[in-house]
């Protein structure tokens, strides 16, 4: 399994790292620190896609809502569940990126311990 995290604050990026490797250590995690660098991660052929994409809301340049959209206009890519991963508790902001095409919207966790349910949650779920 293939989890990417695309998070600008390295020290989150970190956390969900030694998380999921608690969950389970034969998960491959890829990370990048902005939406371009995702994009241009996923957008090139040879690379190998995720299973499940965590995008943050909140990053300078690309946001996670313009990254979204990009990721869901590309047929190769539409298919992989985009699980918003925020500080933000926005309800009207979770309805419209759930419209978007997130599969999920998710408040980051601060403790380790609450990011390790939460990826266990994740990849315990059959997503459509």
């Amino acid at each position: 399994m293939i989890i990417m995290l695309v998070d600008d604050d390295e020290d989150d990026r970190k956390l969900f790292l030694e998380a999921t490797k608690e969950v389970d250590d034969t998960i491959s995690c890829i990370t990048t620190g902005n939406a371009p660098e995702a994009l241009l991660y996923l957008r090139n052929t040879d690379n190998p896609l995720p299973d499940y994409i965590f995008l943050d809301l909140r990053m300078p340049g690309l946001s996670g809502k313009d990254c979204l959209v990009e990721l869901k206009k590309d047929a190769r890519l539409m298919p992989i569940p985009v699980i918003v991963y925020t500080t933000s508790r926005d309800v009207k902001e979770s309805i419209e990126l759930k419209r978007l095409g997130a599969t999920h919207f998710m408040t980051k966790p601060v403790f380790p311990d609450d990011v390790y349910y939460m990826v266990s949650f994740v990849l315990g779920e059959k997503w459509e």
